[in-house]
């Protein structure tokens, strides 16, 4: 349920630079001529995003996923807190009836205040930098995007405008964070550790909110009724989401917040929470430590610094938002994506050099796997072919596709570089670094492991999901193109 691990495809951007060409433009979505839609930016209405009728398995699904997803993120945090990161022990001492749900539940923490208005800050503060100081990193970073961007074609044909300043929040809060830490002291850098339960429920609060708001919007008032899916059924509706974007006013949009801010930008200040309790705990932070807390703030860095590339992935381009993304993205991410960094608060693990260096190196090469597939992916579609592709010119497969207003068009799935090898080897690169970050964890506990299972099982179903679209999409040439690349994630082996 992350959007930062959501991956997918197409339009181009036009760059508009400057705060003032924010002000000038028109942040309300406007319509694009059908007639003028490109390839690749149109497909029928009715393959887009979630489903329009629910079967049985689906509605199976969302409902489990509704009922136990909660308590799976509340399972975890409670095993770290009370039995020391074991997920067995619980299970045990309640089947031997040393311990009852009734005990665990006493000795959670609850709601207080000062998580409250911990919370409260901490949302306000990313509004307020996300809606108030326009983007001004792109003004002297080479090679960033940033400013006021546009989105993808939605299926009504509608194009919105996005404000991209995510690596300006991200930059701006981390500042003040180790600022606090070394100059000012207005809190201890263990703050969020210290209130990691109660912060739980706050999250679990505004995550709530927020779904229920959007679903009740997309009914009453939503921000274009064209771009709105209903099927009858309630709880897919609340789970998938009713509206794709959602918006309050011109600019705040609901999905690129609640993904980014204050999910993303918090995963790293999580992070630096765990590592100064481990140093308050034990004198010093170990290397494994280190390790989560640099390989995670890489693959965070990249996320905003292709925040526009951002627009272009399955959330965006698909997904309605619903719980699904509300909830998901207040408590799935910021609590089940740092798990081995509270892993690493309770059991301090100190690698050998053989083992950090192996760790580093396997999520460093994992990132460069990720990044140079999706720059090779980028760079084809930017060019058209016309490009180089490991030194040579890229093979590719024509391919065409009807639209929904009954026009032919055609496009291009290359088959040259990390694209030769598989079809979805960025989610490779992705794979692996998820393993390191848990590898760093040795090899006592499954909790920290966590993170790699659910990516494989997430990435897995992402690969079948798109496929399945490009196959209806495509017909007969996405055979072509399989044959040619024939294997998903693994080469010669899936």
């Amino acid at each position: 349920m992350t959007g930062a691990h959501f991956r997918f495809r197409e339009p181009r951007w036009r760059s508009e630079k400057g705060p003032m060409a924010m002000r000038a433009s028109a942040g309300s979505p406007k319509q694009r001529d059908p007639n003028k839609i490109a390839n690749g930016d149109n497909t029928a209405q009715g393959k887009w995003g979630r489903a329009w009728e629910v079967d049985w398995f689906s509605l199976a699904s969302v409902i489990f996923l509704l009922v136990f997803a909660p308590l799976i993120v509340y399972y975890f945090i409670m095993s770290c807190d009370q039995y020391g990161c074991s997920l067995t022990a619980p299970v045990v001492e309640m089947v031997t009836g040393k311990s009852s749900l009734s005990d665990i539940w006493a000795h959670t923490p609850g709601v207080t205040a000062r998580a409250a208005q911990i919370y409260v800050t901490w949302v306000t503060f990313q509004v307020v930098l996300y809606m108030m100081i326009p983007d001004f990193c792109h003004k002297f970073l080479p090679g960033y995007v940033g400013g006021v961007q546009e989105g993808a074609v939605t299926p009504a044909g509608m194009v919105n405008k996005y404000e991209i300043n995510g690596l300006q929040a991200w930059l701006i809060t981390h500042l003040l964070w180790f600022a606090n830490a070394h100059l000012f002291h207005w809190f201890s850098p263990t703050i969020i550790f210290d209130n990691w339960i109660p912060l739980l429920w706050c999250a679990n609060i505004l995550g709530y909110t927020v779904s229920t708001f959007a679903l009740i919007k997309g009914y009453l008032f939503p921000t274009n009724a064209k771009d709105c899916k209903f099927t009858g059924n309630f709880f897919y509706n609340y789970m998938m989401g009713v509206e794709f974007n959602p918006r309050i006013g011109k600019w705040f949009d609901f999905k690129l917040f609640f993904n980014g801010r204050p999910g993303i930008v918090a995963w790293t200040l999580i992070n630096l929470s765990f590592a100064a309790k481990q140093q308050e705990r034990f004198g010093s932070v170990t290397n494994a430590m280190i390790l989560v807390n640099v390989l995670q703030a890489l693959y965070v860095v990249d996320f905003f610094w292709n925040e526009t590339w951002y627009l272009k992935t399955i959330d965006i381009c698909h997904d309605h938002f619903g719980w699904y993304l509300g909830w998901g993205d207040c408590v799935w991410l910021p609590y089940l994506y740092t798990l081995q960094g509270l892993y690493l608060v309770y059991h301090p693990v100190q690698l050998s050099t053989p083992h950090a260096l192996a760790v580093l190196l396997l999520g460093l090469a994992g990132y460069c796997v990720f990044r140079e597939a999706n720059h090779q992916k980028d760079l084809f579609r930017k060019t058209d072919g016309n490009c180089q592709i490991w030194g040579r010119k890229p093979k590719y497969i024509e391919c065409s596709y009807v639209s929904a207003d009954g026009r032919r068009h055609r496009s291009k799935l290359m088959v040259s570089g990390f694209w030769g090898l598989a079809r979805h080897l960025n989610y490779t690169g992705d794979l692996m670094g998820s393993l390191a970050y848990c590898l760093a964890c040795g090899f006592s506990h499954l909790l920290p492991y966590f993170y790699v299972i659910y990516m494989s099982l997430l990435l897995v179903h992402r690969c079948l999901r798109d496929e399945d679209r490009c196959s209806r999409k495509y017909g007969r040439d996405w055979e072509r193109y399989t044959t040619a690349v024939p294997k998903r994630l693994l080469p010669g082996l899936f």
